[in-house]
């Protein structure tokens, strides 16, 4: 998924590393290393690197791009040997800068021999090794779920929705109060996938855990299952009121600031936009809940798996000062330092931090075993999510229906 994700601040993109912003100064990569990372991640690369820097002696230059900027431009770079020495890769597959389309090219440079590699949990060497090998330090743990502002939600009478019944009348009681439950920003493609992905992950794996299993051996497609169920109670959302008035003319920014401002009450996103809640709610209270989606709390199921994580180009200007990065961002302290500033957990087992406390839903449902991956991390081309990107607001425009939307679906995932 992206913005494992990302995602969460969508600055504006600046397309080549000379040209964009550095942390340290200096003129680049001749005196140190070049890290590429999503805007989502800024905060938390900052901090690290400022800490870094510090630790090392190691100059670093940072540049940030938006999702679909930066994965566009990493690739026209690596392709023409211009690549930074560090940059963000999603784990797993799904999109065109994912662990398993950028490592058959030869892009990465193998991370196996890295302390942090033998500290990565069982569970999560499906999306970052491959045959066997480590080719990413996994950063954060990140979440799916409505993060809210607690005065709001307390403002409207409102207690947390633990059945699909109870979300669509705290809908109906947010909109009598002047509010919306729920902004939406579905003009920035990315964003489209998270409720989907909220409603998918109780409706389709609390009944089939083996759904993935399922896809890829042909004994199950999204048309034959409750990916059609996901899909019109989206809609019926909308159609409910929960949503703003114009989510494809609501960008993911707006969205963020309809909370900020009270013109909602929360926004269904990735863990990582906690950071920027924060920065533009200032002293408010956040939470989070996880999405509900029938009316059998114990159903209920969150997205969650590995968010941020960042490999090394294996043609690396500086491979010695970017392994030795790497290995930072794999320590106790770069796992510490990176998700306490931007809101998340740690990817790494045994990481003591001050969580936010906005995350102990998240924290609470991991330890239950109530989380299932992101949907696109175990798909096996990037064209699938960008299908999804699109049929959801083709949806929301009236230009397509849920039969073909999850006709596309299928269609995507067959392709080689």
């Amino acid at each position: 998924m992206r913005p494992r994700r990302l995602l969460t601040r969508a600055s504006a993109a600046l397309l080549t590393l000379p040209l964009l912003s550095a942390c340290g100064g200096g003129d680049g990569a001749a005196d140190g290393i070049t890290v590429f990372a999503a805007a989502t991640e800024r905060s938390s690369m900052d901090a690290v690197i400022a800490a870094f820097e510090e630790a090392h002696g190691i100059e670093v230059t940072a540049s940030y791009a938006d999702t679909a900027e930066l994965q566009s431009t990493l690739r026209t770079q690596l392709s023409a040997g211009t690549g930074p020495d560090v940059f963000t890769v999603w784990p797993g597959n799904g999109n065109a800068a994912a662990l398993q389309v950028l490592q058959p090219t030869g892009f990465l440079a193998d991370l196996s021999d890295s302390d942090f590699a033998g500290r990565i949990a069982d569970g999560d060497r499906a999306v970052t090794d491959v045959d066997g090998a480590t080719y990413i330090v996994p950063v954060t743990y990140a979440g799916v779920g409505v993060l809210y502002d607690t005065a709001a939600l307390a403002e409207i009478g409102g207690e947390i929705p633990r059945t699909w019944t109870e979300l669509i009348d705290l809908c109906a009681q947010a909109r009598d109060d002047g509010k919306v439950l729920l902004s939406l920003g579905n003009q920035t493609d990315w964003v489209t996938q998270l409720v989907t992905y909220s409603l998918v992950a109780t409706l389709v794996y609390a009944d089939d855990p083996t759904f993935d299993q399922d896809l890829v051996s042909g004994r199950a497609s999204f048309a034959e299952s409750d990916w059609r169920g996901a899909f019109e109670a989206y809609l019926e959302m909308d159609e409910e009121g929960c949503f703003t008035d114009s989510p494809l003319g609501t960008a993911f920014e707006a969205s963020v600031s309809d909370v900020a401002q009270g013109n909602a009450v929360g926004v269904v996103q990735v863990t990582a936009t906690l950071a920027q809640l924060r920065e533009e709610t200032g002293d408010a209270e956040l939470g989070m809940f996880a999405l509900p989606a029938t009316d059998d709390p114990e159903q209920t199921l969150m997205p969650g798996a590995v968010g941020a994580a960042y490999g090394m180009g294996a043609e690396a200007d500086n491979p010695e000062d970017a392994r030795t990065f790497l290995e930072f961002l794999g320590s106790d302290e770069g796992q510490r330092i990176y998700a306490e500033e931007g809101g998340s957990l740690p990817a790494l087992p045994d990481v003591e931090i001050d969580a936010d406390p906005a995350l102990q839903t998240l924290i609470d449902y991991q330890a239950d075993g109530r989380t299932v991956p992101f949907m696109d991390q175990l798909w096996p081309n990037p064209e699938v999510q960008q299908e999804h990107f699109t049929v959801v607001q083709q949806l929301f425009a009236g230009d397509t229906d849920v039969d073909q939307a999850l006709a596309r679906l299928d269609e995507a995932y067959r392709q080689d």
